[in-house]
């Protein structure tokens, strides 16, 4: 397989350096996805796109068992030296490459006589809701194994480094109002004070009580209400609550509980709170018999002294949501470590590129893997 990557290289580095130059955020992948299906017809693969959204699949083989690879699409939309522009500071440049150079070695390697291989390239994973549109869309209804991808920053893994599993965090994105009457500065008590009730809120949250076994957070991440007028109290306000919980179990607690402070808080002070989930990311739960597989490759691929323990990341990652909608689906995502810094979604974000013909070799040593034991198994 050595050889193969290195007959690759050059075609995998024009494919990172027009992805990293091409950046476009969420569920707007119009020209991401255009480009990653010339690529891959150009080489081959049978492509199917989706009339409603940004995305696209490609299968290769046949039968009844099928492994998945999947990457993410999408950049953020932050400020980058002044200026607001979508720019790919997670990595999914990368993500989208390693999938693509995976396939192209598994062409390579005639692994496709072998068994049915799908490779998804799934938008909005910034949003918390591109698995979900695929799920929805049946995209992996028939697939058995699935992986993915995802670099880490230097304070987890070092360069040349990797890990067989993620045990990524559980979240939930929470949008507010707080709806009450204005009143005047001086008489207090023909309103409600948004402000105050903000206040009562943020501290009955910080009183949250839950399994001190398992790491969670919950905080209010923006608070807006009143204008110009300093002597007019605000009676309306809007708010946004961040959650956060290692297991899927504990956020769901944590969401109740936070339902059931703001019903309390609108009785007390005669106010309607209204609250609306705007985003959920499930936490991870890893398949032993997917990670054993990725383990075996990259041992093939780096040597055994390069594997590190799984990491347990506070982070979320919507990937997870195929195995938790779809439990027959065994998954799990590597970890890859690259120098990068100075983290994950900042702005300068830089890493090691040689990062993506590891990844690439790993991914497909590791569909190898799975696809050998199936047929070992049969």
């Amino acid at each position: 397989m050595k050889k193969y990557i290195e007959q690759l290289k050059p075609t995998l580095d024009r494919i990172f350096q027009h992805l990293h130059q091409n950046p476009e955020v969420s569920w707007k992948e119009y020209e991401t996805t255009a480009y990653i299906q010339q690529v891959l017809e150009a080489h081959g693969f049978p492509v199917r796109m989706f009339v409603d959204c940004t995305g696209l699949f490609a299968e290769m083989g046949s039968g009844d068992f099928c492994v998945g690879l999947r990457t993410d699409m999408d950049a953020l939309w932050q400020e980058v030296n002044g200026k607001f522009q979508a720019n790919h500071s997670c990595g999914h440049d990368a993500h989208m490459t390693m999938t693509i150079g995976a396939m192209l070695l598994l062409k390579k390697m005639n692994a496709f006589k072998r068994g049915r291989f799908k490779f998804i390239f799934q938008p909005a994973e910034e949003k918390g809701t591109g698995a979900l549109k695929m799920v929805e869309k049946h995209v992996v209804d028939d697939v058995d194994f699935l992986y993915g991808v995802h670099l880490r920053p230097i304070q987890e893994l070092r360069n040349g480094q990797a890990v067989a599993a993620i045990y990524h965090g559980a979240a939930k994105f929470i949008e507010g109002e707080i709806i009450g009457e204005d009143a005047h500065g001086a008489r207090p008590h023909l309103g409600q004070n948004a402000i105050e009730i903000g206040s009562s809120l943020i501290q009955e949250i910080k009183g949250i009580h839950l399994d001190p076994m398992v790491p969670y957070t919950a905080k209010m991440t923006k608070f807006i209400a009143g204008g110009d007028s300093g002597n007019l109290i605000p009676g309306k306000a809007s708010f946004c609550i961040d959650l956060r919980a290692q297991t899927n179990e504990v956020l769901d607690e944590l969401t109740e509980k936070v339902e059931k402070i703001a019903s309390a808080l609108a009785n007390l002070y005669g106010v309607k709170i209204h609250l609306e989930a705007k985003g959920h990311v499930a936490a991870a739960v890893v398949n032993h018999e997917a990670r054993s597989y990725m383990e075996k490759a990259i041992v093939e691929s780096i040597g055994a002294k390069h594997i590190k323990e799984p990491i347990v990341s506070s982070g979320g990652e919507d990937f997870h949501f195929y195995s938790l909608k779809k439990p027959h689906i065994k998954t799990t995502m590597l970890g890859l470590g690259c120098d990068l810094q100075p983290g994950l979604h900042h702005p300068q974000m830089t890493f090691n590129h040689d990062c993506i013909y590891i990844g690439a070799e790993i991914l497909a040593r590791t569909v190898l893997q799975t696809i050998d034991a199936y047929e070992g198994a049969k």
